[in-house]
């Protein structure tokens, strides 16, 4: 058996354990002890507490003054896991069902790997971080000094991808995922009894007809040049059966991948908002706020990511994604700092969707996750040559 064979078998026991104990955003007690303790067995500089429960391994090889850095997310959702997985959650409530457990492995892995085989020159960041799914967990280990205290000067994730088969990868260069604005619509009114609407000024039909207004934002306000998505996901009122509601909170939120489509959005919204209250003799408020923002890969550090995975795949597995996703991803608070690239590998054809409750991350790209790290680390700090 070969030593990544023998990682891999290690790698899928973690993997598994970490999948049994999900633990939601700035909860991760036992998962950061779990990274850091093997960090140390590896060899590695360790610091904890990072933004909270955050963790930094740092290895060194060589001589160069030059540092990478490499990210996973370990946070899991709240969600109830539907499967008979013998490693199922044993947390009520809580999941992992977007394959943290898998990115959290594949970078101990790749770190206990490069620890052991070393081939790179410089100094490597292994940042595992809290609450990516808040969209809190990246400011919050910038906000407590990441970058100060653990300085790199490139940066690199790795996000699994259902649907596409295992030993893929995909990245692009410019703009990959999108923003995310989230938003909050009150509305006030007077409820009353189901029986008499014309003694009050009830908010239900204002809502239903404000959800069905907010959609010509983007049909009618964005140019049809620029990608803009505007889903509301709740609607709720403090009626019932007889009862005729006097509040209703709209809730959703905004996809965009420029500032000003964000800035439109949120001023029509406005506009939408406070004129359709108007027509119904109720009042509107607009809360809104902006979570994640665009994540922007490098272009020249794309075409490195795309070099390293050539390096051990072959080449129809090394794909360049042709449209953005509108999706979101914190990491895109590191590249607002640093140069970088994220990626994705396949979870396989058969895989469930992410934030599923039968989804569960594929053992079998684990390897593909420790190969892509370490070819990335020694093709950006590569070795001296014999002088």
């Amino acid at each position: 058996m070969t030593e990544l064979q023998k990682l891999n078998e290690e790698m899928t026991s973690w993997r598994r354990d970490l999948h049994q104990h999900p633990e939601f955003g700035f909860e991760e007690k036992r998962t950061s002890a779990f990274v850091a303790s093997k960090l140390r067995e590896f060899g590695l500089e360790v610091a904890e507490g990072l933004g909270g429960t955050g963790v930094v391994g740092t290895l060194k090889r060589g001589t160069s003054n030059r540092s990478i850095a490499l990210r996973a997310d370990m946070d899991a959702l709240r969600i109830t896991e539907h499967s008979d997985l013998s490693y199922k959650s044993r947390n009520p409530g809580f999941m992992h069902a977007c394959g943290h457990d898998g990115h959290t492995t594949m970078l101990l892995g790749a770190a206990k790997h490069l620890a052991s085989e070393g081939g790179f020159d410089g100094t490597v960041r292994f940042v595992f971080q809290p609450a990516e799914e808040w969209g809190r967990g990246a400011l919050s280990m910038l906000d407590d000094g990441l970058m100060d205290r653990f300085p790199f000067e490139e940066i690199y994730g790795i996000h699994n991808m259902p649907g596409v088969p295992i030993g893929v990868l995909m990245t692009k260069s410019g703009a990959m995922m999108s923003a995310e604005d989230n938003f909050e619509i009150i509305l006030t009114g007077v409820g009353g009894h189901a029986a008499r609407p014309h003694w009050g000024n009830e908010v239900l039909v204002a809502a239903c007809a404000l959800v069905t207004n907010l959609q010509s934002i983007v049909s009618r306000r964005v140019s049809p040049t620029d990608v803009a998505v505007v889903s509301v996901t709740e609607l709720l009122t403090d009626g019932t059966r007889n009862a005729l509601p006097g509040l209703a909170r709209i809730l959703g939120d905004a996809r965009s991948f420029k500032p000003e489509v964000s800035e439109t959005i949120e001023k029509q919204m406005r506009i939408i908002a406070e004129s359709t209250a108007a027509a119904y003799n109720v009042s509107a408020e607009v809360k809104y706020s902006r979570e994640f923002v665009p994540l922007i890969n490098d272009a020249e550090l794309a075409e490195e990511v795309f070099e390293a995975g050539r390096t051990f795949l072959p080449l129809e597995d090394v794909r360049k994604i042709t449209e953005p996703f509108t999706g979101s991803e914190d990491f895109a608070h590191y590249l607002s700092r640093v140069p970088g690239c994220f990626l994705n590998l396949g979870n396989g054809e058969a895989s469930a969707p992410l934030h599923n409750p039968s989804y569960d991350f594929n053992d079998a790209g684990l390897i593909y996750g420790v190969k892509t790290h370490a070819a990335i680390v020694r093709r950006r700090l590569p070795e001296a040559g014999p002088s």
